[in-house]
């Protein structure tokens, strides 16, 4: 795995992983994701095409924009940075926002778009309001809350979020973020996509419940289809990593298989 810190003549920095040759897959975390969300989607993935993730400048204030207009231009500054030309556009949780968001400002730029435990029509993810600096137990139980076996859920990856609410500066970003991605409801924006277009959900995502993928379904055009993973939450490329790449590799292959339940 290639790890590139890359500047542009505006002085946008880009850090992203890059592994493989061949078609593009880009690959986008959510909002307390990082890179190792997709490490075995990465591995999977870089043997025949070209896999790109970028680190979501989510908290560190170097976009040149805020929100989630900001995240789109990042995506696509990165993209110009990098010149790929065209590419099959991967998106979980506020990953998914970003890529349905970018999908209707470049559409010409994204081949495939596939949405997994996507937000931007619901998301339940840290309740009603955001959770005090120190309470360890409750981020615990709120990022255990994301997947269905819990038993995924390691110490450093509960230290990993703790340590984003606890630092001011980071913490004051993600708040920013979840007001921008709550107020940008994308029931319009899905309206307008042409883009081929799968939607992978865990059956037991609690954070966008299966009925939003439904939702989804309903309001994007005819050429969507859903895979439905069992025993599975939120992120499923993490918790079902092997059903989340057949999926995928399945879809990126003939892309005209039926409505299919993942075991």
């Amino acid at each position: 795995m290639i790890f590139k810190n890359n500047k542009s003549e505006k002085r946008q920095i880009f850090n992203f992983h890059e592994k493989g040759e061949g078609e593009t897959i880009i690959f986008l975390h959510g909002l307390f994701g990082e890179l190792s969300n997709w490490k075995a989607t990465i591995d999977h993935f870089s043997k025949s095409y070209r896999v790109v993730v970028p680190i979501m400048p989510i908290y560190d204030g170097t976009m040149q924009k805020d929100g989630l207009d900001g995240l789109v231009t990042y995506l696509h500054e990165l993209v110009t940075e990098l010149k790929i030309e065209r590419f099959n556009l991967v998106g979980n949780s506020l990953g998914g926002q970003v890529a349905i968001l970018y999908s209707v400002a470049y559409p010409e730029k994204v081949i495939r778009l596939v949405l997994t435990g996507s937000a931007g029509l619901y998301e339940s993810t840290m309740g009603a309001s955001y959770p005090k600096r120190g309470d360890y137990a409750y981020i615990e139980d709120r990022v255990r809350y994301t997947f269905h076996n819990d038993n995924i859920v390691t110490k450093n990856l509960v230290d990993q979020v703790f340590e984003t609410v606890n630092d001011i500066r980071k913490s004051i970003r993600v708040i920013k973020i979840v007001r921008a991605a709550n107020g940008n409801n994308v029931a319009d924006a899905l309206k307008q996509i042409t883009t081929p277009t799968l939607l992978v959900w865990g059956r037991q995502d609690r954070i966008t419940p299966l009925e939003i993928a439904y939702k989804f379904k309903k309001l994007l055009s005819g050429n969507t289809e859903l895979r439905i993973i069992e025993e599975c939450g939120h992120a499923p490329m993490m918790e079902r990593p092997e059903q989340f790449n057949e999926a995928l590799e399945s879809y990126f292959n003939t892309e005209t298989f039926a409505y299919a339940n993942v075991g």
